[in-house]
């Protein structure tokens, strides 16, 4: 249950176990879902990384651990460990410097990877990314956090009334949530332990920020419950070599409110600078 099976897995040399797909061929992009509850690459991604691949790239989209097919271990899901397993993952397919495009949780991994690692990053794609505000403020501040810990502590989101729900925060427009991906969700989230949320830690990055070195697209929706879309303006502040899209009538899923803009933009920030 949970991802599509048509998907791959490999073995991590710390023994966790990633799915993952894996289209097309020529400049990698690894896309990074967020956090919420029965998320999984596919389900996040599945409007745009087909697009990706057909306009020449090679496209992985994984499983985070605890997520969608990947192993849900009982750990602390900090961000250090998923910074981990993506790079391993990225040794394991042997990408030395690839595209990192990343929404939320998915956004938080991809800022620390490239902070961490620039020589591995050619480019950001952030989409309402974590990591710049405390913990608690988020918690405190976003009624989508609030609800998505609540929902997900009472069980509710294992069924198909409950995950739709918590889906419709995700949008302005809740009439684009397609069954597929409710069901999707409500498969993986019957295998997920507690702590997947319990013990999430993510680190306010907004200090480090400015040490960004690579070029950065972002987007943020106005009307985001999940993360407030002043973040766009403390990365705005902060970086160099940075544009942001904003737009009205959207929240927290761009990608998905938008798509056809999302990856016309992508597409054309990828292709700058390209032979």
């Amino acid at each position: 249950m949970g991802a599509p099976a048509q998907g791959h897995k490999v073995t991590l040399a710390s023994g966790l176990q990633l799915h993952y797909h894996d289209t097309g061929i020529g400049e990698p992009v690894v896309f990074i879902h967020g956090s919420g509850p029965g998320a999984s690459g596919h389900s996040n991604f599945k409007h745009n990384y087909p697009a990706f691949a057909a306009a020449g790239h090679r496209v992985i989209v994984p499983d985070l651990p605890g997520y969608g097919a990947s192993d849900k271990p009982l750990s602390d899901y900090t961000l250090d460990f998923f910074v981990d397993a993506l790079l391993g993952l990225l040794d394991a397919l042997d990408l030395q410097r690839c595209t990192l495009v990343g929404n939320s949780l998915g956004g938080a991994i991809a800022i620390a990877i490239a902070l961490r690692h620039p020589e591995r990053v050619t480019r950001l794609v952030l989409m309402a990314p974590g990591g710049l505000m405390d913990k608690a403020q988020y918690y405190l501040q976003m009624e989508g956090i609030q609800r998505m810990a609540a929902a997900f502590a009472s069980g509710e989101l294992r069924d198909a009334s409950g995950m739709k729900r918590l889906l419709s925060l995700q949008l302005f427009d809740p009439a684009l949530i397609d069954d597929e991906t409710v069901a999707e969700r409500v498969a993986v989230v019957a295998e997920q332990p507690p702590c997947v949320l319990s013990t999430m830690d993510v680190p306010n990055m907004a200090e480090q920020v400015a040490q960004l070195a690579c070029p950065i697209l972002g987007f943020w929706g106005m009307d985001d419950k999940f993360c407030p879309a002043s973040g766009a303006q403390t990365l705005m502040q902060a970086c160099q070599r940075i544009r942001f899209v904003l737009l009205s009538e959207c929240g927290h899923w761009v990608m998905v409110e938008h798509r056809e803009l999302f990856n016309r933009e992508c597409l054309a920030f990828l292709a700058e600078g390209r032979p």
